[in-house]
């Protein structure tokens, strides 16, 4: 069972002193039986109360706010976890009776929101150049495995392309884009055949294996089965995900699982750090690192989080490796 040490530093520096920066953050990784958290240390400037919750996903959520004026805000969380493997579906099940168990589960309150299509005008190219149609002559699993291995051969991992704003009309068009664009393309795909698929935030920690995305947050999908359950699938780079991949959140799309994310008052001249480094238990270190600087007009003296530089510049570092 491979265990890794994971530090994310998430750093704001303002040009002048801002106040009531109100944030939420999804930092803290999934506990089940295919994960285990044997300790987190989370820190944040000006240590304020932090409060903890379950969002409707399941997801563990922190919310904070820290009122007094201040010229960098770093949240720092350091984490050691233990990942275990997982076995692969049998596959054994009639594919006409899977097929079957998938329709049957469609308005059921736990799968309507991971089979609802998101608004895309390229549906009918999708459907044309991936034969959605034909993938009902194979099981379930089959049909998964040859969409991720589509959309890992047809689009280009190129970074910068891309931001969180991008619609999957636009990756579609471009072809091209970082591991969230190709999970949301996937999702369209899987939602298409019927297939419930849900977006999944995290870290992928392989050992020289050379992946794309080692080293920082990380996106890819997970698929429904019957008889099975959720079965991951990571499109950059090809494979299921198993003991390598470490989850932070599932959700919808991208909005749903967003690692910080928040609104403050004050000028919206400032520079953002953020960084991970994945450490192995034979001590070699994977690191990103990236910096920003988003001077951007303000309204009122307040930066909004749907609409300004704090979190979509914010999101596009934390996601866009």
């Amino acid at each position: 069972m491979p265990q890794f040490k994971i530090h994310h530093v998430t750093r704001y520096m303002y040009e002048v002193p801002v106040r009531d920066s109100a944030n939420q953050i999804i930092l803290f990784p999934v506990k089940d039986e295919y994960q285990t958290v044997l300790k987190q240390d989370l820190t944040i400037t000006g240590e304020p109360a932090l409060d903890v919750y379950k969002d409707y996903y399941g997801n563990e959520v922190g919310s904070f706010m820290f009122a007094d004026p201040h010229s960098e805000l770093k949240i720092d969380s350091r984490i050691e976890v233990i990942t275990k493997s997982r076995e692969l579906p049998e596959d054994s099940i009639p594919k006409e009776e899977q097929w079957n168990n998938l329709k049957a589960i469609k308005y059921q309150v736990p799968f309507i929101d991971f089979l609802k299509q998101e608004s895309c005008e390229v549906v009918h190219e999708i459907k044309r150049d991936t034969q959605v149609g034909q993938h009902l002559q194979f099981t379930p699993f089959v049909a998964v495995q040859q969409l991720n291995e589509y959309v890992y051969k047809e689009f280009q991992y190129i970074k910068g392309v891309t931001n969180v704003e991008t619609t999957p009309d636009e990756i579609w068009k471009l072809k091209a884009g970082v591991c969230q664009d190709f999970a949301h393309i996937l999702l369209v795909m899987l939602r298409m055949t019927g297939i419930p698929a849900r977006y999944v935030s995290g870290y992928i920690c392989p050992n020289r294996n050379g992946m794309r995305g080692e080293g920082a947050t990380h996106a890819w999908v997970e698929a429904y089965l019957p008889a099975y359950g959720w079965l991951g699938l990571d499109p950059t780079n090809n494979c299921f995900v198993n003991d390598l991949h470490v989850r932070l959140a599932v959700g919808r799309n991208f909005s749903d699982c967003s690692p910080v994310k928040g609104t403050y008052k004050g000028t919206s001249n400032h520079s953002l750090e953020v960084g991970v480094a994945v450490s192995y238990e034979d001590g070699n270190v994977q690191d990103d690192h990236a910096t920003i600087l988003t001077p951007q007009p303000i309204t009122n003296g307040q930066q909004r989080s749907d609409e300004n530089s704090y979190r979509r510049y914010m999101e596009m570092i934390q996601q866009q490796q």
